[in-house]
């Protein structure tokens, strides 16, 4: 499984998100905000109420940590 996220240096969510998609051997690729996107860009491609994380899983947009754990518990992963 390929895992996107798009995260904030200091964002809680963003590293229990990422650790649980570690533990479920996910192929993480991360890209941070200001680092590798601008605010624009991340509304751009997640509407003006997106918050952080934003994970997109094998091309699908599953949405925040919540959302992901979700899905991940969906799919008898975790």
């Amino acid at each position: 499984m390929k895992a996107t996220v798009y995260s904030r240096t200091d964002c809680p969510y963003c590293v229990k998100v990422k650790t649980v998609l570690t533990m479920v051997k996910a192929q993480v690729t991360e890209y941070t905000y200001e680092t590798d996107f601008t605010k624009e860009q991340f509304h751009s491609e997640f509407g003006e109420d997106a918050t952080f994380p934003q994970v997109v899983i094998n091309e699908e947009h599953v949405g925040g940590c919540t959302e992901t754990v979700k899905a991940l518990r969906d799919r008898g992963l975790v």
